[in-house]
């Protein structure tokens, strides 16, 4: 069992500081899709809890490998794993989900258009929170932890600081909570305002494993190295100095 940490140490959310004995350090689900910033998000749950569940969507995305690539990543943790399956692709509006349209491709980070992307999945973080604070309310865990991140991240409008907040808001009018039965729910984003290289140096001094972790957009194991994924992917490692353990495990495997 991790120990909890004591109530004299601070922690920074949204711009304030807050004492950690103010939310509840035993429990806690993270939206884990096993990519860099979620598998982050989970080895930080895993050093700060007791009690930590992988929650992963399984909705109709393109690149569904990367939910066999998460069972690894969460069984070497003996973490806890729920898999919730929604059908977003009965929604369509999306290239990752909507196998008729085409990935966009680029050279070069600086290459990536401006605006929301194709690639976006309409309301997908509203809908997967949502979910979670379902399964969050039976099981009786409210703090939900999110990988989200705007810097170093394609434009989308549900990863941000404010969504969180407006969901977080909504999530406990919508539950429960609101008639004063259960602990209020809170959505928690630790890396929404880093860059992503600073995101894998926060993982690598939790020891994090991220050979398993994937990105890309195209839906194989091996990256393709031309969606925006892939390329703000690339560029972090490069920031931090340190070769993709990706990349690594592919090449040892002998499929690179």
């Amino acid at each position: 069992m991790h120990q909890i940490l004591q109530t004299s140490i601070l922690a920074k959310r949204e711009g304030f500081f807050y004492h950690l004995d103010e939310i509840d350090m035993k429990k806690c689900c993270v939206l884990f899709s096993g990519g860099i910033d979620s598998t982050t998000a989970l080895y930080r749950a895993n050093k700060d809890y007791d009690t930590i569940h992988a929650l992963t969507f399984d909705y109709g995305q393109r690149h569904a490998v990367e939910i066999e690539m998460a069972k690894k990543t969460a069984g070497a943790l003996n973490i806890s794993q729920t898999i919730l399956s929604v059908d977003l692709q009965q929604i369509s509006g999306s290239s990752l989900t909507d196998p008729t349209q085409n990935i966009p491709e680029f050279i070069a980070p600086e290459d990536i258009t401006p605006g929301v992307p194709s690639t976006y999945v309409p309301f997908r973080n509203g809908i997967f929170l949502s979910l979670a604070a379902a399964w969050g309310e039976v099981h009786d865990i409210q703090d939900i932890i999110c990988g989200f991140n705007v810097i170093d991240s394609p434009n989308y409008p549900d990863t941000t600081r404010d969504f969180a907040h407006a969901m977080e808001t909504a999530i406990n009018l919508g539950t429960e909570v609101a008639y004063g039965v259960k602990t209020a729910f809170k959505v928690l984003t630790p890396f929404v305002g880093l860059k992503k290289a600073d995101i894998i140096q926060e993982g690598l001094s939790l020891g994090a494993d991220y050979s398993y972790s994937i990105s890309c957009y195209a839906g194989r194991e091996i990256p393709c190295l031309k969606c925006s994924s892939c390329l703000l992917r690339q560029k972090a490692w490069e920031e931090t100095g340190r070769q993709d353990p990706l990349i690594n495990r592919l090449k040892k495997e002998g499929k690179l």
